[in-house]
């Protein structure tokens, strides 16, 4: 039931959903203040969330910065790459189909090649509400082996729907050795917070590592600052989403 919710929440607070809510009401409400209202909110709304250099500022603040390389000084056991960037059910299904946050998997790829984490431990089933031909861990597991990765160093949880999901498997995978600083968490910055408190809930103390960042050197141009962005808006549904998760997590007691 919470992840239904939980998807069904997802669509609703997309920036898209709620203007075109506003446009619809300011078009047919009968009263004339009431339309002229909604109408302003929607295009005052529209406005500032599809303004790049907001959304920008708002990402920086929100997502756990970079790790340079350069500054891990200790090797792990596992690197912990969640999922979420692949295409589930493309044809032909022949290869693996990655979306927007490949990073997870090429600077997952990066630390086992430079030796910084010895094994990669994939988690998560399929987020989707509807059935797909095999769980995104799968994929990514399949990505590796191509990749030269040997199936030893590979560990697959294909389980779980969700952040929280996720700890709870591998929890059960580590047993005794959940509180062993032996692990990396790798994940999307703007997830990081939730994947980060969802693990440390579930017992375990690691070290994190940030990749697929929607935030971006500040820039003060005339189009950041003044011309509307496609982008802007997507970004935003990203940003709602990670807050209503966790808002929805720590009521349900999660993290």
């Amino acid at each position: 039931m919470f992840f239904l919710l939980s998807k069904t929440l997802s669509y609703l607070i997309a920036p898209v959903v709620f203007i075109t809510i506003l446009l619809v009401l300011g078009a047919t409400l009968r009263n004339l203040r009431w339309r002229r209202r909604c109408l302003i909110t929607a295009i005052a709304l529209l406005l500032f969330l599809s303004n790049g250099f907001i959304v920008n500022e708002a990402a920086k603040l929100w997502e756990l910065p970079a790790t340079p390389i350069h500054s891990i000084q200790k090797k792990y056991q596992y690197g912990i790459v969640l999922t979420g960037v692949t295409k589930l059910n493309m044809e032909p299904a022949d290869r693996v189909y990655f979306s927007r946050g490949a990073d997870r998997f090429t600077h997952t790829f990066q630390l086992y090649k430079m030796g910084i984490i010895s094994k990669i431990i994939i988690s998560g089933g399929s987020g989707h509400l509807t059935k797909v031909r095999t769980q995104e861990a799968d994929d990514l597991a399949n990505a590796f082996r191509m990749f030269g990765v040997p199936e030893e160093d590979i560990l697959i949880e294909n389980k779980s729907k969700n952040t929280y999901e996720s700890a709870q498997e591998i929890k059960r995978l580590f047993g005794d050795q959940v509180h062993s600083n032996n692990s990396l968490l790798i994940t999307s910055a703007f997830h990081m917070r939730r994947s980060r408190a969802c693990f440390a809930k579930a017992g375990f103390s690691l070290d994190t590592f940030s990749t697929d960042f929607i935030s971006h050197p500040r820039k003060v141009t005339i189009d950041a600052l003044l011309i509307p962005q496609v982008e802007a808006l997507v970004n935003w549904q990203i940003l709602f989403h990670e807050w209503a998760g966790m808002i929805a997590y720590r009521l349900a007691g999660y993290i």
